[in-house]
């Protein structure tokens, strides 16, 4: 009754209500995981500017937690490939909740060199976290794959926004327990990825790639049957014309995406506004990362990838464009350009995902995912880390513009291969 594994059709659930309840637990799990993201993502830059008493190397948080989560995604992806999507999202969120517990003894003993090896650990977080959307696309019809993905990443959106938010408030209860304030929301990350990892570990059946599979080997034999006499074996399934751009989107929007929000809330600071305006601008911007899903996803199923993806290019220009030439003091207005960065990403993360699942045959589909998401994690790690440097030498708006202006390289990628296709 329990097992993942399709061993017979009688054992295999309809395809339908599996995929029903599957995105139920993978919604519950989002919105957990979606607060410990934000709530780290958050302070993580103040913190080491606290610890290191220097702004060039505030960057560095995000470029380790990033560069975590490579590691975390070649492991996901590898665990999901061979035991099915349920143990590799779980150990990924149970990762990231120890890399939590790390930063705050990090900050209770002051100690930096602890503080990068937690946050590298935490990384697995956000891996795992977007490692989800794969398995709401198992199980969907092709037509409806982008609206399953949407799903999965809207339910980020209510963690996501409310993480941030608490930055102040479980500042204060660190303050309490004798933690420094700044490590108050790794407190809500630990708990919140731990809870995520319970939900995916005890509800997460029938393990979604696992059904994908046997459902895939039983067209397989259905065909075979109407075919009786022709034993030999198909050609093997060929990647798609979409993996190589659909990665190329998702790498340029994280890449772009990172590197201005992580120095949004530096920039903030240094014009005066305190932790309370920094979790209102970030919240912003996780709720237009991911609040839009749905309507991205169903205009991905009916547009196509290729159009979204070029307008993620176009949105991001947007966004760099505001954040360089706002004032600095001017909370409303950066917020408005951290709310373009996360619609960009959205688009961006919404069609590529469609570009890689359509691509990619089941049978090396969790792999290549998860390597795919190693790209996307080592753009982050790049971003971040050199986003300290760039605003340390030029300042923010540079940085804000320059990426905001590489965005714009997705859109040859998209073009060419929209011409392969119609030219096909």
């Amino acid at each position: 009754m329990t097992s993942t594994a399709p061993a017979t059709p009688a054992g295999i659930p309809a395809r339908a209500a599996a995929q029903r309840r599957i995105l139920t637990v993978l919604v519950a799990s989002q919105i957990l995981s979606g607060a410990g993201l934000a709530a780290g993502v958050t302070v993580g830059a103040l913190l080491a500017q606290d610890m290191l008493g220097a702004t060039d190397l505030a960057g560095l948080p995000s470029a380790l937690f990033t560069a975590g989560s490579a590691l975390a995604a070649v492991t996901v992806g590898r665990v999901s490939q061979a035991r099915g999507r349920r143990p590799g999202l779980a150990a990924g969120y149970l990762a990231g909740a120890i890399g939590s517990a790390g930063v705050i003894a990090a900050a209770v003993a002051d100690s930096p060199v602890l503080l990068f090896i937690a946050l590298f650990v935490y990384g697995a977080g956000t891996a795992t976290n977007l490692q989800a959307r794969y398995a709401g696309a198992d199980l969907a019809a092709p037509a409806h794959r982008a609206r399953a993905v949407s799903t999965v990443l809207v339910a980020t959106t209510l963690g996501g926004v409310v993480g941030p938010n608490l930055a102040a408030p479980t500042g204060d209860l660190a303050g309490t327990l004798g933690i420094p304030a700044l490590a108050g929301p790794f407190l809500l990350s630990g708990t919140a990825y731990a809870s995520a990892a319970l939900v995916l570990a005890v509800c997460l059946r029938p393990d979604p790639l696992l059904l994908a599979r046997g459902l895939h080997l039983q067209q397989q034999a259905a065909a075979a049957a109407r075919t009786a006499g022709d034993s030999a074996p198909g050609p093997a399934p060929s990647r798609g014309p979409g993996l190589v751009p659909g990665a190329l989107t998702m790498v340029l929007t994280q890449l772009v995406m990172v590197a201005i929000m992580t120095m949004t809330p530096v920039h903030l600071h240094d014009h005066g506004h305190g932790t309370a305006a920094s979790g209102l601008v970030i919240a912003l911007h996780v709720g237009a990362m991911y609040l839009p899903s749905p309507l991205t996803g169903r205009l991905v199923d009916r547009r196509g990838p290729t159009a979204l993806a070029a307008a993620s290019g176009v949105t991001l220009l947007a966004a760099g464009v505001t954040a360089a030439t706002v004032p600095g003091d001017s909370v409303a207005l950066l917020a408005l350009a951290l709310v373009l960065l996360g619609l960009g990403w959205n688009l961006g993360l919404v069609s590529g995902t469609a570009m890689i699942t359509d691509a990619v045959p089941l049978a090396t589909r969790a792999r290549t995912q998860g390597m795919v998401d190693v790209s996307i994690a080592i753009a982050g790690a790049t971003g971040g880390l050199t986003s300290g440097i760039v605003v340390s030498t030029a300042g923010y708006p540079v940085l804000a513009l320059t990426g905001g202006v590489l965005a714009l390289a997705v859109l040859p990628a998209v073009a060419a291969t929209a011409g392969r296709r119609s030219a096909t």
